[in-house]
């Protein structure tokens, strides 16, 4: 019986990032869809893991039809859905939250009946948005000055556009947190609490979990102080000189997610034992 357990918790696992991983912009990278394939004929968990809260398990499914790899929407776990998650879990008799976010993450809150409202919330919310103005930024720092505790949905500073780098929630986070002398709380990678969360949607331990990504400050240090096992692709944005600049190193190093095979790749957990 307790080897027909460990044979269940040990059964290998991934969690992918998406943009730099399996996409830039609107391109295909090179090998995402035959190993998604593999992963499927495989009958492996795995779950897409990204820190964009703006856009809907739904919406980055039928981003993901148009590039020819088709999941459910069950395939998708946003820094949106770990904020809601997370507070539902330190709020279970509910709380409110005055959100400078999208849609991707108000839709989330709503689902768990996290009241959004500027008047006395508990929670001042700030997450990816087209819609940051300065009239927002000052309600945001009076709420926290008045007692409103600070999250933030990721940490990422910037995002990628067609133009070159913009903005992201890890910025726009920046001039309340300078007012306010109050840091946030980022839901999204590194933090463990969001790799936890997304185990625990697949039902998998991280002894046997695989995260693999391309930035070394968020998938890379938030798979391996999670105790999954670490896989750096260097199809996004970053390269071995990059890589060799950080103090953490990966468990293994891909140029794409062709080149991993998911059947003969072995887990942290396995290398030490053997």
């Amino acid at each position: 019986m307790m080897r027909h357990e460990d044979n269940r918790t040990y059964q290998k696992s991934f969690i992918l990032d998406m943009d730099g991983v399996v996409y830039t912009g609107a391109k295909l990278i090179r090998g995402a869809k035959a190993f998604v394939d593999r992963l499927k004929q495989g009958n492996y968990k795995f779950l897409f893991l990204t820190n964009n809260s703006y856009h809907s398990p739904a919406e980055l499914r039928e981003r993901l039809l148009n590039m020819g790899i088709d999941v459910t929407e069950d395939y998708f776990y946003t820094s949106a859905m770990a904020t809601a998650s997370f507070l539902k879990v330190q709020r279970p008799s509910g709380c409110s939250a005055y959100v400078i976010g999208g849609k991707g993450v108000t839709d989330e809150l709503e689902k768990a009946d996290i009241t959004i409202t500027s008047d006395n919330p508990d929670y001042v919310i700030i997450a990816e948005t087209e819609e940051y103005d300065y009239a927002k930024i000052i309600e945001a720092t009076l709420l926290i000055q008045e007692g409103a505790k600070f999250i933030a949905t990721n940490p990422d500073l910037t995002g990628p556009s067609l133009r070159g780098p913009v903005p992201a929630c890890g910025a726009l986070v920046a001039p309340i947190q300078k007012v306010t002398g109050v840091a946030p709380y980022f839901l999204g990678k590194p933090n463990p609490v969001m790799m936890f969360l997304a185990r625990k949607k697949l039902g998998v331990h991280s002894a046997n979990c695989f995260m693999i990504g391309d930035r070394m400050d968020t998938d890379i240090v938030g798979g391996l102080e999670s105790g999954m096992t670490a896989c750096l692709v260097l199809s996004g944005v970053t390269d071995r000189e990059t890589m060799n600049r950080f103090p953490y190193q990966p468990d293994y190093v891909f140029q794409h997610l062709g080149e991993i095979d998911p059947e003969g790749i072995a887990s942290r957990r396995n290398r030490v034992e053997n």
